[in-house]
């Protein structure tokens, strides 16, 4: 794979397992029947609830109508009888902020923090961020979506925080939402978690709840291209394997290049009963980010 630097374009093909294609996408398009769209975007705003290993977002003011009146440093403006002015922001935070998708360059592994592809951060990091398998790589996405409600399926509005979501479980909930599993598709858990939203103190009482490693490679062998879920790292945290702190994260952006979608808001599809869907999300092309904000929907 041809290797970028970040002032080239365009940027580098995503890996193949994304890649679709127009049958994939028309087969998608037939689900539409009703024309009802749900928005799976949590939202952003400064102060936001947000995991602490990641900036906190914030939206601060760059320019005003007054403040340029006051400056007086904008002599385009020229003759302004009308007194034309703009509002323009400076956005700060992570690109794992809210909702958000987690590019293949997001973890590393190993001594030499090599992440898809065996790419190194000897070889391939450099001060502008990850130049292979970044934001800028992920395709745009629209698929078959799947929404597997296990917070529904065991009996509860959501799962209490760190609740495994294992093999057992996701078989559960497919044989409940009489729902099949088919390659390409992106698969959203719903735990609950985001019932709170954005009341952290509820919130931390159903923190961390999420799929485990052997149930993420069944989601995955079943040909899931995109695994996604409304909380904040998908997979259960604490990790149940004490030498690895995210098995999931590894197997599926390391080793299987298999995209992680976090911070899904699945409150409206999962209230509706949906199980599938058209699913559609465009990632910002963003070279050297190791994610992108996004505001995916769901469409029936």
């Amino acid at each position: 794979m041809k290797r970028r630097a970040h002032d080239e374009s365009p940027p580098e093909k995503h890996p193949p397992l994304l890649d679709a294609g127009p049958a994939a996408v028309l087969a998608a398009s037939r689900l539409i029947d009703t024309g009802k769209i749900y928005d799976l975007d949590c939202g952003r705003w400064t102060h936001m609830p947000q995991w602490p290993g990641h900036a906190p977002f914030q939206v601060l003011a760059y320019r005003t109508p007054r403040g340029v009146r006051v400056e007086k440093d904008w002599d385009w403006l020229g003759k302004n009888s009308v007194e034309f002015g703009i509002h323009s922001e400076l956005l700060t935070g992570s690109a794992h902020t809210g909702t958000h998708i987690d590019a293949l360059c997001h973890a590393t592994c190993g001594a030499d923090d090599h992440w898809f592809g065996g790419d190194s951060a000897a070889q391939y990091l450099g001060d502008f961020g990850p130049q292979t398998h970044d934001a800028a790589a992920i395709p745009p996405i629209f698929g078959r979506g799947v929404l597997l409600d296990v917070a529904s399926a065991m009996g509860m509005k959501a799962l209490p925080a760190s609740t495994p979501i294992g093999v057992e479980e996701i078989e559960d909930t497919l044989k409940r939402q009489q729902v099949e599993l088919k390659p390409g598709d992106v698969v959203l858990i719903r735990t609950g978690y985001l019932s709170a939203w954005p009341d952290t103190e509820k919130l931390s009482k159903l923190a961390d709840a999420g799929v485990t490693l052997e149930g993420a490679e069944y989601l995955m062998d079943a040909g899931a291209v995109v695994l996604g879920s409304d909380t904040e790292s998908f997979e259960v945290l604490p990790s149940p394997d004490p030498e690895s702190p995210h098995p999931v994260h590894l197997e599926a952006l390391i080793n299987r290049g298999v995209y992680i979608m976090e911070m899904v808001y699945l409150e409206e599809l999962g209230g509706d009963a949906v199980s599938e869907f058209a699913f559609v999300c465009l990632p910002l092309k963003i070279a050297g980010a190791t994610g992108s904000w996004v505001r995916p929907i769901a469409v029936t």
